[in-house]
């Protein structure tokens, strides 16, 4: 079946944004966002056929010798340097950009929808809108691209769109220093991105993904063993790439951009920090991973900032106030579980189950964390703060929301049936079999996760009832409460998919994944303890939270300021860069430089001024000139003729 509808997921947002953004102003509020919702589901109707058509379809051509085959549905030669290395704008469909169809188009139609009531009379509405379609647009772009160049494309403009959604309450200071905190670090970790772009294409003279992917034995063999600092150049590329990811994945030390980045409206959370945006990296990594399968050095080091970054997070998740950060720094620590098993993963060990098991995650996070955000953004809409001490009692106020936090936290807790669960068993399965250090460091992970989400919960759904005054909390409106119920129902049965059959490592149809109930039943085991302890400790108001933090006060207050993570930046940025580094070239530029055109200046001026009676205008005094300077030349001949 033709598939080449597929490049319509890219020219509806890209319409409604150019649309919403000249002609949204002049619409009434309401329009414009139905406009934008519409745009959306459309969007999402024409993703979702495409990828039903891509793994259901019964077309010979789909699935061959039982492999699925990657397709290149669109293709448009945009730039061509030599016969090789051609710049092309593409559509790639296979098992992982086909999926992630399904993911990003879910997740933004219920964002879009969920706005509806949640931006109700916000200034800059219509424009809100636009972002989102644009946003929208980078990260389908992104994953459907068929090279790496024009991932790196859409990678930016994932970049610039987060920024301007990060920054929407451009009026308030602490939103514009999160749009740029985010904006800066991303652009460093880019930069690593962007020269492993070009160290690959030097030496495969290809930004193909299929011809990378295809044979990437030749990849490795292809820089002839060219070495830098002891390590190959394909071992730099490959890594310098990986930094690209972990800056948009915001692994350690890059993460720091995103618990800052809640600053924007909560729906852009869910949207960018939950579930499409804060993947990239992973979705990356994934991409390329037959080519970094045979680079075991990178793989040793995303499995060690991947499994630092989750146990980091957690720790910090565990005494945060603010929900939102709470659950930023959740989203840190799953999506360096989806890292780590990339890290992990080899077809060697089950087939690859790491790689599924990212892959699984990824899908089913996707659920479940946008549910919680958008869970997070209907309390903060009825309470009208952050705080966890502004809450409590909240489930007699706000049951539907109630229930649908409660399935969001058993789902990423890993308790079953919830689709969390089956995802998380798959990544500690692939853990233990690469090493007992790796799964046994991601189930204490998966204990701590348990902890504080629920530490989450019934500080704000049972913990004693602050005073409300007369501003009684109440259901958000239908437009934010259906988003809750769909999302709700994902995270409890999107586990139950056969996922394995449809993504793994050899996009074989006959993949075969079951349960290990050894693994399974120790991480479940594990959860209900975590559960366990932050149900004697948070589920009525009680002292003992705060006299445990007396007693280690220094490790509660670390954790609390994210281990001086943001000092230690702030420290480096202005007492040694711009101290030591910046100002000295600025004096440089200054006194040197600037110093060197304004004497220049000074003497072109003095000149210009001790000669230009040279051009009075007076003819005696150009014959005076003029006889002197005869005068003067008669005499120098003279002179040489003697």
């Amino acid at each position: 079946m033709n598939l080449n509808y597929t490049i319509a997921v890219l020219i509806l947002p890209f319409l409604t944004f150019v649309f919403l953004g000249l002609v949204g102003v002049k619409m009434k509020k309401k329009a414009a966002g139905i406009v934008g919702v519409c745009s959306m589901g459309v969007t999402a109707f024409i993703a979702f056929a495409a990828a039903f058509t891509y793994f259901f379809g019964t077309d010979q051509g789909q699935v061959i010798d039982g492999v699925r085959q990657q397709l290149q549905v669109f293709d448009y030669t945009w730039m061509q340097f030599t016969k090789n290395l051609v710049i092309k704008i593409g559509v790639l469909l296979d098992p992982i950009s086909a999926m992630m169809l399904i993911v990003i188009t879910t997740v933004s139609f219920m964002v879009h929808l969920y706005s509806l009531g949640y931006m109700d009379g916000e200034k800059g509405f219509q424009r809100y809108y636009a972002f989102l379609s644009l946003f929208t647009l980078a990260m389908l772009g992104l994953v459907v691209a068929s090279n790496i160049f024009q991932m790196y494309i859409f990678w930016e403009l994932v970049g610039i769109s987060s920024y301007l959604l990060i920054g929407f309450y451009y009026t308030t200071p602490a939103a514009v220093a999160a749009a740029k905190k985010a904006f800066i670090v991303t652009r460093f970790a880019d930069l690593g991105f962007l020269i492993g772009i070009l160290i690959l294409s030097y030496y495969t003279q290809t930004f193909d993904f299929i011809t990378l992917t295809s044979n990437p034995g030749a990849v490795i063999s292809s820089a002839g063993g060219a070495t830098f600092l002891g390590c190959s150049a394909m071992a730099w590329a490959m890594t310098l790439i990986f930094i690209g990811g972990a800056g948009k994945s915001a692994m350690f030390p890059l993460h720091i951009w995103l618990p800052d980045a809640m600053e924007g409206p909560t729906p852009v959370s869910a949207l960018i920090h939950a579930a499409t945006m804060v993947v990239a990296g992973v979705y990356l990594v994934a991409r390329l991973f037959p080519i970094y399968c045979l680079e075991q050095g990178t793989m040793t080091i995303i499995t060690v900032i991947g499994a630092f970054t989750a146990f980091y997070a957690a720790a910090v998740a565990c005494t945060q106030s603010d929900i939102k950060r709470v659950l930023a720094f959740s989203t840190i620590s799953q999506i360096a579980f989806m890292m780590t098993s990339l890290g992990v993963a080899s077809q060697m060990l089950d087939n690859g189950v790491g790689y599924m098991a990212s892959m699984f995650h990824l899908f089913t996070h996707a659920m479940f964390k946008s549910l919680l955000f958008l869970c997070a953004g209907a309390i903060i809409h009825s309470v009208h703060s952050n705080e966890m001490t502004a809450m409590g009692g909240l489930r007699k106020y706000m049951p539907i929301c109630n229930w649908a936090f409660l399935f969001g936290c058993l789902a990423i807790s890993g308790i079953p049936p919830f689709s969390g669960f089956f995802s998380k068993d798959e990544i500690l399965v692939a853990a233990y079999a690469k090493s007992p250090l790796w799964g046994i460091w991601l189930a204490v992970v998966a204990g701590m996760t348990a902890f504080y989400m629920f530490r989450l919960y019934y500080k704000i759904f049972w913990w004693n009832n602050p005073d409300y005054g007369d501003h009684k909390p109440h259901e958000a409106p239908w437009t934010m409460t259906l988003p809750l119920i769909i999302l709700g129902l994902l995270a409890l049965c999107a586990g139950m998919i056969p996922f394995g059959k449809y993504v793994n490592l050899a996009r074989t149809v006959e993949y075969e994944s079951g349960i290990n109930w050894m693994v399974a039943g120790s991480s479940v085991l594990i959860a209900l303890i975590g559960i366990g302890l932050a149900t004697k400790l948070y589920l009525k108001e009680n002292p003992k939270p705060d006299r445990m933090a007396e007693k280690t006060p220094g490790l509660w207050t670390a954790a609390y300021r994210r281990f001086y993570m943001d000092e230690f930046y702030q420290y480096i940025t202005h007492h040694v860069i711009f101290a030591h580094v910046s100002t000295p070239i600025a004096w440089f530029d200054r006194h040197i430089i600037d110093g060197t055109m304004n004497m220049l200046a000074r003497v072109t001026h003095s000149t210009s001024y001790s000669i230009r009676r040279f051009q009075s205008g007076n003819i005696q005094s150009y014959v005076w000139i003029y006889l002197i300077g005869a005068l003067a030349l008669a005499t120098i001949v003279m002179l040489c003729v003697i």
